[in-house]
């Protein structure tokens, strides 16, 4: 099928298309990494054109899948480093950070000691308190403990404060390759196809991580209007016929930059963030502080939306949820450990212009931290008062949101003198917006994204990548127990890790407690998770070196997970997602039998009906393509009912695809238009129309055969 074909994407109001705005992907993704892409896209407008991202090139495709094949240990380690030693002035002058990671390594700095395996509860410490640079431990406990005052606070920002000079000092003296800082996961999450019913219009609504919990995004419909956001503002399109009006426009505040947007009955939440500067002391000492701010609007009548009320908190926007008419929004604020003990709003945490009391904050597991993941809670019938607000101290992670519980996933690297990396994970519960941490435990290993922690019947299921410890020195890697004597070593040779010391798969089950209950360790050695996803009883994950292991796990009695089926094929799936009875729809890339060269953007359809013995029924390549915008899972469009899915591609042109499956026939294309940018975009449906939103350009066709109907430019 040809591109462009159905009367073609390309508007014909007369009226060019604005220049695409910031990428706002990324939501429940590291915060770090959505900066990066906002950066990224900065530049692409910035060169005025379409070419490819050098990232998603054919030969840089390549490359990535040569060095995961060649130097998994040392890239996974290295990237974090590289981006920490850009970053070093930076991080003393503004304090930015810990970069979502404690790496608790080096002279002074922990305890010696091998890493605890499978999980413990809580944490024993890998930082000193105070700044007197000395180990210390903290109780082991499995509930999350509030702060007993301020101060006891501010002692944990010394402790932060003391290892950053400690980590500069080393990489000024050059015993740590660019840093010493690794990069924590990236959320991925998962998807639920999910459809509405308003005034009798059927619409689909956004992909979420959690069936039953609301996302935002930044296109919403109603069925009879789209509610798009369009650089810093709102914009209200009247779809009730099949002439599209442009009805009403929503400006936030001056200086605000709007994330994304929430849509519940006639009430619409606008979520933004921006800075302020406080003036320091000497006046040239100030410090930034952003803001995650709420609006909500009144949009009974879309064409006169009223402003009823909204709430800000410390940090930029993370994330939110919505359940039950409670509005869930997420923060990651990061805490000036330059700061005097008296200046407390430069590290501690506020919700609406008020600091967070010490008793809603929840105290790491080791004796430092230098930013919080804060949670404030409203109702959408009371906009303007705040419900609850939680803070957890530490460093800023991963949210897995359950349907009764948010889980802050923090990566740990060298904590306490573990070997392994692993991961920190706090529960708190939230019911009509109140709000109360609950259990805390360590896992080794890390997590790629949020498809590896799901929650099911009071049980928590977890598949993470356990990766040795390494520093990268001169051109070996450096076992993270054996950091502080290699400072002064000049043999780089005598560094290098073994052979047996590579990447593993374990999975874990948790209970209400978090507590073990099961596991499974040791899969896939040299091998690390690309993608999973729970469904019910059943797991199902992929690991990749040169061909694609999927998984399948018995997970009916959680004292004894059991992998039951394992299925190799060349490539590997990055996305995985339930497609009817019996049926799992995979997306990833193709490669050649060696694991080196990616042949295209893959579609993969696996039998799952006997989870004991997966088939791969169907394999679909799409040519000339070199990535896909599967990153931010709000921006796939599926719908199981409808038998449709689509996503973005990258290669030569951006391409907005959409497919169908026919067991027997395979995949389809039924629709591919050629984008004009590389900014925000949402495929979604109301009634009988398809509609495709690029930046501030509808263009809507027919939902059977997608032949073109209209287009508008605002």
């Amino acid at each position: 099928m040809e591109d462009n074909r159905k009367n073609g994407w390309e508007p014909e109001n007369g009226r060019e298309q604005a220049n695409a705005p910031e990428a706002r992907d990324g939501r429940e993704q590291n915060p770090e990494s959505s900066r990066e892409r906002e950066t990224e896209e900065r530049l692409r407008r910035a060169a005025e054109g379409t070419e490819i991202p050098e990232a998603l090139r054919p030969e840089a495709i390549e490359e990535t899948l040569e060095k995961k094949k060649r130097e998994k240990q040392k890239a996974r380690f290295a990237r974090g480093a590289r981006r920490y030693g850009t970053a070093a002035a930076a991080c003393l002058c503004l304090a930015v950070g810990i970069a979502g990671v404690y790496f608790l390594g080096g002279e002074g700095m922990s305890e010696n000691g091998s890493a605890a395996s499978g999980t413990e509860s809580a944490g024993a410490a890998g930082m000193a308190s105070g700044s007197s640079g000395s180990a210390e431990t903290v109780a082991e406990q499995s509930v999350l403990p509030g702060a007993e005052s301020y101060d006891e606070i501010y002692e944990y920002i010394l402790g932060a404060r003391d290892y950053q000079e400690i980590m500069m000092n080393s990489y000024s003296r050059g015993g740590v390759e660019d840093g010493a800082i690794a990069e924590s996961a990236a959320d991925g999450g998962s998807v639920y196809a999910s459809s509405q019913n308003s005034g009798g219009i059927s619409h689909s609504d956004t992909n979420v991580r959690q069936e039953g919990v609301g996302e935002a995004d930044t296109v919403k419909t109603d069925g009879e209007n789209l509610f798009i956001l369009t650089d810093d503002t709102v914009d209200i399109v009247g779809i009730g016929s099949e002439k599209m009006e442009h009805i009403a426009e929503i400006q936030p505040e001056e200086g605000a930059t709007v994330t994304d947007i929430y849509l519940e009955n006639d009430r619409l939440v606008v979520l933004y963030s921006k800075v302020d500067y406080e003036d320091g002391k000497s006046g040239n000492d100030g410090t930034y502080l952003e803001y995650t701010c709420v609006d909500v609007y009144d949009v009974s009548d879309p064409a006169a939306p009223e402003k009823v009320g909204g709430i800000s908190q410390s940090g930029y926007y993370n994330t939110m949820r919505a359940k039950d008419g409670y509005v869930y929004v997420i923060s990651n604020f990061y805490a000036n450990v330059s700061a005097d003990r008296e200046d407390m709003s430069s590290y501690i945490p506020a919700v609406n212009e008020k600091i967070i009391s010490s008793s809603d904050i929840y105290m790491p597991q080791a004796r430092m931290g230098d930013q919080y993941t804060v949670i404030s809670s409203f109702a959408l019938d009371a906009p303007d008062e705040k419900t609850d607000t939680k803070a957890v101290f530490g460093t800023s992670g991963m949210c897995y949101v359950s349907g009764e519980n948010i889980y802050i996933t923090e990566a740990l690297y060298g904590e306490n003198g573990a070997e392994v990396s692993q991961t920190s994970v706090r529960k708190l519960s939230y019911e009509e917006g109140k709000l109360e941490g609950t259990a805390q435990t360590k896992v080794d290993g890390h997590l790629k994204d949020s498809f590896c922690i799901d929650e099911y019947n009071g049980y928590l299921r977890i598949v993470a990548t356990v990766s040795p410890m390494y520093e990268v020195i001169s051109d070996g890697l450096l076992p993270l127990a054996r950091f502080g004597e290699a400072a002064g070593e000049e043999d780089s040779q005598s560094l290098t890790g073994t052979a047996e010391e590579q990447e593993t798969t374990s999975l874990y089950v948790l209970d209400k407690e978090l507590e073990i209950t099961g596991k499974i360790e040791d899969l896939a050695p040299g091998e690390s998770v690309y993608s999973a996803r729970f469904m019910g009883d059943t797991g199902y994950f992929v690991t990749f070196e040169q061909v694609d292991p999927l998984f399948s796990v018995d997970l009916s009695d959680p004292e004894k997970p059991q992998i039951i089926g394992e299925l190799k094929i060349p490539g590997f799936s990055e996305y995985l997602h339930p497609y009817g009875e019996g049926l799992l729809l995979g997306i990833g890339m193709d490669v050649d039998e060696e694991g080196m060269t990616t042949e295209g953007v893959k579609l993969s359809m696996f039998d799952i009906s006997d989870p004991s013995n997966v088939q791969e029924t169907e394999k679909y390549v799409i040519q000339d393509t070199y990535g896909m915008d599967i990153y931010d899972y709000r921006a796939v469009f599926i719908d199981v009912e409808k038998n449709l899915f689509g996503f973005t591609t990258y290669g030569e042109k951006q391409k907005y695809r959409i497919f169908s499956y026919t067991p027997g026939t395979g995949f389809q294309e039924e629709a591919c238009w050629d984008l004009p940018t590389y900014g925000n975009i949402r495929g979604l449906y109301a009634g009988e129309r398809f509609y495709l939103v690029a930046n501030n350009t509808v263009v809507s066709y027919t939902l059977d055969g997608f032949d073109k109907v209209d287009d508008i430019v605002f």
